[in-house]
This record gives C-alpha cells, sequence and structure tokens, in this order.
C-alpha cells in the first residue's frame, strides 16, 4: 500500500478522533465524518486503564488526561449489604500496572482529542457509507466514501462508526453482526455534595451497581442487570433504579434520591461473538466497536478502540499487519469480557453464594480479583515512541 496522504475517518468518537489525531502527527490530511450535529458523546463516563494512558501519549494527550483525571481502585468489590468481598488500592494498581487506571468524562476526552485536529478537520451533520474500499495495490483506485456534499476519495478509509457499523456491514456482508448481551445498562453522573464512600462495584442476583467519584466532583454511577432485548421501565428509569437497588448499601440510595429521571441513560448492551475475519478490507480499516463489540464488563471497550487507533496510524501503510497486531488481542478481551459477563449477571442463589466466597478467598491469597482482571491488558504499550513524558505514577490524580 502507498504512502498514506489523505484518510477520511467515519465516526466521531473516541476511536475515530484518536485515529485522526494519530494519523495528523503522522502528515496524514484527515477529514472525520460525523453523522451527529455535534460531537457531544452519548455517554457519561470512561475508565481509562494504562494501556490506552499509554496510547495517549502517542498523540501527546496521556498526562493532560491524567491530570484531569481521578485515580481508580480506592475501593473494591462489594455485597448488596455492603460487605467488602474484596479490596484494591489506586496506588497497588499503578505499582502493578506501571501507571494508574483513571476515570473522567466521556465529553472532556472527545474535546481533548478534538482539538489536536486542524479546525476544519471535522464535519458533523454529515453522514458517509463506503461506496468502493478502493485497492491498495492499485493508485488509480483510492476509496471511495459517499458524503451528503459529494464523493469523498482516500487513500485510507478508517471506519470507527460503532457497534451497529454499516461499514462492517458492508466490508464483510456476511458476518452475522452484534448480538444482545442479555443485559441492560443505566449511567449517571451528578453532585452528590457531602457524600463520603470508597469506589465499588457491587454484585447482586443478575445485577450490579457500581459508584465513583470524578475529580469535578461530582460522581459516576452505573448499573446493569438482566432484562428482555428492548424491555424499558414502564413510568422512568430512575423509578426502575428504584425498585431494582434502593434497599441496597449506601451511598446507592443517596445517589438515587439525587438522581433525577433525566439524569439516567439506560442502553442494552451488544457485542459481537464471531471474530471478523480481518480488520481491514481494500483500503478500509474497522477500529473500536465496529471491529469488536464487547460488553462494558472489563472497562475495555474506549480503551481498545484508542489501542486500535494508535496502532493503525503505525500500520497505515500497510492493513494487514494492522490486522495482525490487533485482532488476537481484541478477540482474546472480547472473550474475557463475556466470561466477567457471566460472572456479574448470575443469578442462580446458590451459583453466587459461591462466587462471593471465592472473590473474598482469593482476594486474601493474593491481589484483588479487581487487579486481577487488567492483567495481560493494562500491560500493553503501544508500537510507536511516545510523544509526551509517558508520566506513569508520580503525582496522584
Amino acid at each position: 500500500m502507498a504512502d498514506v496522504k489523505r484518510a477520511v475517518v467515519i465516526g466521531g468518537g473516541i476511536g475515530g478522533l484518536t485515529a485522526a489525531a494519530a494519523l495528523h502527527r503522522r502528515g496524514v490530511k484527515v477529514t472525520v465524518l460525523e453523522r451527529a450535529g455535534s460531537l457531544e458523546p452519548v455517554g457519561a463516563a470512561i475508565s481509562l486503564a494504562p494501556n490506552a494512558l499509554r496510547g495517549l501519549d502517542v498523540i501527546g494527550l496521556g498526562d493532560p488526561v491524567r491530570a484531569l483525571s481521578a485515580w481508580q481502585g480506592d475501593g473494591g468489590l462489594r455485597a448488596p449489604s455492603g460487605r467488602w468481598l474484596s479490596r484494591s488500592s489506586a496506588a497497588a494498581a499503578a505499582e502493578r500496572f506501571g501507571g494508574p487506571l483513571v476515570l473522567l468524562h466521556r465529553a472532556t476526552l472527545v474535546d481533548h482529542l478534538a482539538a489536536q485536529l486542524p479546525p476544519d478537520a471535522v464535519r458533523t451533520s454529515a453522514a458517509a457509507h463506503v461506496v468502493d474500499p478502493g485497492d491498495p495495490a492499485d493508485p488509480a483506485r483510492p476509496a471511495r466514501v459517499a458524503t451528503p456534499d459529494g464523493e469523498l476519495r482516500a487513500d485510507l478509509v478508517v471506519a470507527a462508526d460503532g457497534i451497529h457499523s454499516a461499514v462492517r456491514r458492508v466490508l464483510f456482508p456476511e458476518h452475522p453482526g452484534p448480538v444482545y448481551s442479555g443485559f441492560t445498562t443505566w449511567r449517571i453522573v451528578i453532585p452528590l455534595p457531602g457524600a463520603e464512600f470508597a469506589s465499588h462495584e457491587t454484585w447482586g442476583r443478575g445485577r450490579i451497581w457500581g459508584t465513583h467519584p470524578l475529580k469535578d466532583g461530582r460522581i459516576y454511577a452505573y448499573a446493569a442487570a438482566l432484562a428482555p432485548a428492548g424491555d424499558r421501565a414502564p413510568d422512568d428509569e430512575r423509578a426502575a433504579l428504584l425498585r431494582r437497588y434502593g434497599d441496597w448499601h449506601d451511598p446507592i440510595p443517596a445517589v438515587l434520591a439525587a438522581a433525577r429521571p433525566e439524569d439516567v441513560l439506560r442502553h442494552d448492551v451488544h457485542h459481537i461473538t464471531e471474530p471478523l475475519p480481518a480488520y481491514h478490507r481494500g483500503r478500509v480499516a474497522l477500529v473500536g466497536d465496529a471491529a469488536h463489540a464487547m460488553p462494558p464488563t472489563l472497562g475495555q471497550g474506549g480503551n481498545q478502540a484508542i489501542e486500535d487507533a494508535v496502532t493503525l496510524a503505525h500500520h497505515c501503510d500497510d492493513l494487514p499487519a494492522y490486522t495482525a497486531a490487533r485482532l488476537p488481542r481484541t478477540t482474546a478481551i472480547a472473550r474475557q469480557a463475556v466470561q466477567v459477563a457471566r460472572l456479574n449477571m448470575m443469578s442462580n442463589r446458590l451459583g453466587i453464594a459461591v462466587r462471593d466466597n471465592a472473590v473474598a478467598l482469593l482476594s486474601k491469597a493474593g491481589p484483588a480479583l479487581f487487579l486481577r482482571g487488567f492483567d495481560g491488558i493494562a500491560d500493553w504499550r503501544p508500537p510507536q515512541q511516545p510523544y509526551a513524558s509517558q508520566q506513569t505514577t508520580a503525582g496522584k490524580g
């Protein structure tokens, strides 16, 4: 594949913007096409592990993001009664993985990624689809992308168009696509003045809850529960959360009391069960959920999109090398996320008792389950040297 001089990125989320920023750093002229009217993300907070932060180091954002974020790890796993099953610490996580796990609002990350690009690089309200994936062996056959303003031609197209990727269907029409994961999620970001609590994830019967502080003083809460696909509350989603979690330990009742119905976001979870044969075809490469949508149970969806993005920029002239670098790793992580989801969403009472006791015993014998889950994931390093200082454990955020 000849040197990439012009790239089109379809999708202005975290993966697409990271890819655009990394390609821009390489001197590639980049156009980002986002179908929504703005880059404001639908979502709440995002957890970034050291692997993703090292990816952001490549584009000069690792240290700024660390400075804006709250460190994660002080807390652990709990039962609905409040009993601690496993304890962990932020310092232990940073020492184990060579850097912190952090939490910040998705909008903050998106704003900083967009600021890495020239002002005219991002087009919103720009639905796009691939007309021709092009031929990397033929300089006269670039990839072609249709937009409301006409057709664009590019040496590389980055498809970052999400779980229900239209580009994926064009490249691999026989692939079955994502399936419903069996559970739904809720997310809340609100101020909670005067609240004092340790970060936690709480595992119940067929449902979980997590509460974590953000650095700006707000709290991020999330929940997940087994539910039929498309199921919605007959009144509002805050009321649904009260019914499911209102009698769980503090600070969960306080969070629900402070939240308004409009503060609660709900989304069903889908993931790809059958791995794609490749993450590229022609001059088009898939990143993030378009390539390997996974349950959020490891908090690695956005992290893997960042890894994809900087790896793709490194291999942008050799897309088979990109697939070789990313497909085995993301397939393994996606499978692990599915296994953790089964553990989280367990509904058999006897099985839950065995699970909780095993977690407590394992944690007494060694590092907390929270930390073990990131072994082989958080230690990833990008293929190129970073542009930033690659700060790790100095100065707790």
